[in-house]
């Protein structure tokens, strides 16, 4: 599938230069959650250059700004992008390789902050235009899904109250050229447990004098599928993973103590409520039959999200307008995403960019050590984000 030709784009050729100088600036001096400073400020001279006066410090490390327009106060969306890096180790070799150790921009961030600048710039130009406001919201530390939730307690949709709000992702699983949005559920809530079985050691010849916390553990493993494969309805996607598993300390010696994690998605908003309270049951009872006792830790990081359903129609139409129906895709993914919590506190859409690029050799999906941004996704994103807030802005 070739790229799409942007016909009547909002960028020149100065805006599309200075888009990829500010994406590879940002690959290149990656930070990790809340530790976004240079980040920051270099957002803030961004809109400082805009005219945009930012307000800063918004948990600890975000910004916003608000572009407000002349023609009439209208409604508030709300564009936001996430600013921080993954604990991964960057493929050595590009020219706008990572420059921090053990840090990269691994998920598409920086190429989301550099997207939001750009079409910021763009709407800037078309102020006198805008029949009401911008709120530009760079925020935190997404990768460990508190960002959101933080900058919402503190001010982040107020004075003026947003109405709406959209945010993109560029995905690394789709060729550049295609765009990913559907209404309803998108993304799964991200919960993660961690778990201390506590047996009683002892000799592996001699089981009958001790408590083994590993077979308790392996029984568990496999009971916990019981909770999408016999508790949950069929027709409601869940996912139940076990991701560590340490026991013992030799051959032949039986483990008092094993330790588990994982971690349980869903899109079902009920469900996801009730997860919590059936976990501990079943994980309590499978113990308890093995004579053991256990330590639940249970942390929620995101919940599921939703895309309002008319806010996901005005994406969709102004991304057929752009790419062509051929190459607008209805799409959901059991990754999670902290956006959720702006989506449950205003209606709005979170939709997929595609990045990938065979040709280019730019194949790797998130996460992987050598992910990179198809550069040529950054101006379809950046068209999506202006054109989506000039419409929601019109109606």
């Amino acid at each position: 599938m070739k790229t799409p030709v942007i016909q009547n784009g909002c960028l020149g050729a100065a805006d599309r230069q200075e888009l990829i100088q500010t994406r590879r600036d940002l690959h290149q001096h990656p930070e990790l959650a809340f530790e976004e400073h240079r980040t920051a400020a270099l957002i803030e001279r961004h809109l400082e250059s805009l005219g945009l006066p930012p307000r800063t410090g918004i948990a600890g490390t975000g910004v916003t700004a608000t572009l407000t327009g002349e023609g009439g106060t209208g409604r508030c969306l709300a564009l936001r992008a996430d600013m921080d890096a993954l604990p991964v180790q960057e493929v050595a070799g590009r020219p706008h390789g990572s420059t921090v150790d053990g840090v990269m921009h691994a998920c598409g961030h920086d190429g989301h902050v550099a997207s939001l600048l750009a079409a910021l710039r763009v709407l800037s130009r078309e102020r006198a235009g805008l029949a009401g406001a911008i709120r530009a919201i760079f925020q935190p530390a997404e990768e460990v899904g508190d960002g959101a939730a933080r900058m919402i307690r503190e001010g982040a949709l107020q004075d003026p109250r947003v109405d709406a709000a959209v945010g993109l992702h560029y995905w690394g699983f789709q060729p550049t050229g295609v765009i990913g949005v559907k209404a309803g559920p998108s993304m799964a809530s991200v919960d993660e447990f961690r778990l201390t079985i506590h047996g009683k050691g002892g000799h592996g010849a001699i089981p009958h004098e001790a408590v083994d916390a590993l077979a308790a553990g392996a029984y568990l493993v496999t009971a916990l599928q019981t909770l999408v494969s016999r508790a949950i309805d069929p027709l409601q996607p869940a996912v139940v993973t076990v991701g560590e598993f340490r026991a013992g300390d030799a051959f032949n010696v039986i483990a008092g103590e094993a330790r588990l994690s994982g971690t349980i998605r869903t899109f079902d908003r009920d469900l996801w409520r009730e997860m919590p309270g059936r976990f501990e049951e079943l994980t309590r009872g499978v113990c308890a039959a093995h004579g053991c006792g256990c330590d639940i830790e249970y942390n929620r990081h995101t919940s599921p999200l939703n895309n309002d359903p008319q806010m996901a129609e005005l994406v969709r139409e102004v991304a057929v307008e752009l790419v062509g129906e051929e190459r607008v895709v209805e799409q959901m993914t059991m990754g999670g995403e902290d956006m959720a919590e702006f989506l449950s506190a205003v209606p709005g859409c979170f939709f997929f960019v595609g990045a990938a690029s065979e040709a280019k050799g730019i194949t790797a999906g998130q996460h992987h050590p050598a992910f990179d941004l198809d550069e040529d996704a950054l101006e379809i994103g950046v068209e999506m984000l202006v054109r989506v807030a000039r419409r929601y802005l019109q109606q």
